[in-house]
């Protein structure tokens, strides 16, 4: 059992306070996970010709070593790419980057300085936070009530059928401005898992979330919308699962075809709000006056910019 949760500003009237409104609607689904926990934030661009990278940099102990090192890297990379890179926001496992979007060239040269480095997340918009612990400590320690955007998506998770780690929590970042968080399970992961690899693409984990993450990605690489991706996964997943996938265009939900995980769904002028349990989202401005429904099985719901 998982908890998800996710809001989509349709308007500019709660920007600034996106992490604020996040902040309870993920620490309220604690009960349904307290393993680890995650969110996706979605805000402004960064300029053309760039990316964010989320870095998550292990074995560094105090702020200001991580400063330290982060001060370094940058100038490291920057030498490296022979371009800019610029440090948008340190953070207590890292740093948002903001480097050329020569993904591999960047990861590549990432490894090489910082072995232990990894890229939880890129792209445009996002920023990708996921640690061990309860939400309210991981929103806590990333200051996430101080965040801004147009967009979030978060996960609690209580681990059934592969580790607690970092790596394994939810959100799955796998493609540019591309997040996943899910709740159940797929029975068929690890066939599937093989047929990507076979096509190059290759898994971090044994999360079985994590299979589908980078199937839907790859059906977006081959230019297929979101839409689409996600009738795939109907087809080639087996199992009972509620997923919430978001880009830097879209905020989508999909429940399987008997609706076996619970999904609430409220819309407003202003926004709309997924989470596993409607007391999730009861914090929200105006949520009395919201329409407020459950998906049908098997239903795909996508919301655009």
């Amino acid at each position: 059992m998982c908890g998800i949760v996710g809001l989509h500003l349709k308007t500019q009237n709660h920007h600034d306070a996106l992490g604020r409104l996040l902040n309870p609607m993920l620490d309220c689904m604690e009960t349904r996970g307290s393993d680890s926990a995650g969110l996706a934030i979605y805000e402004d661009p960064v300029p053309v010709g760039y990316l964010r990278y989320s870095v998550r940099l292990d074995g560094l102990d105090s702020s200001e070593e991580i400063k330290s090192n982060v001060a370094t890297l940058v100038d490291e990379l920057s030498e490296d790419l022979a371009s800019t890179v610029t440090c948008e926001r340190v953070r207590p496992d890292g740093a948002v980057l903001v480097a050329p979007e020569m993904v591999d060239d960047v990861t590549s040269c990432l490894s090489q300085r910082r072995p232990g480095a990894t890229v939880v997340g890129f792209g445009r918009h996002i920023e990708v936070v996921k640690d061990v612990g309860t939400p309210l400590e991981i929103c806590r320690r990333h200051e996430i009530e101080n965040r801004t955007g147009f967009q979030g998506i978060g996960h609690t998770r209580m681990a059934t059928e592969s580790a607690v780690t970092t790596d394994h929590s939810h959100p799955f970042a796998p493609n540019a401005d591309l997040a996943l968080v899910h709740n159940g399970a797929f029975s068929n992961h690890a066939t599937v898992r093989r047929r990507l690899a076979k096509e190059g693409i290759e898994c971090v984990t044994d999360n079985d979330s994590e299979v589908t993450a980078r199937l839907i990605g790859r059906e977006l690489g081959l230019g297929a919308s979101l839409e689409v991706a996600l009738k795939l996964v109907e087809k080639e997943m087996d199992g009972f699962y509620t997923l919430l996938v978001a880009t830097g265009t879209e905020f989508a939900v999909v429940r399987d075809s008997f609706a076996c995980k619970p999904l609430v769904v409220a819309e407003t002028d202003d926004y709309v709000a997924v989470t596993s349990e409607y007391i999730a989202m009861t914090s929200l401005p105006d949520i009395g006056s919201a329409r407020v429904y459950e998906p049908m099985p098997g239903e795909i719901h996508v919301w655009g910019r």
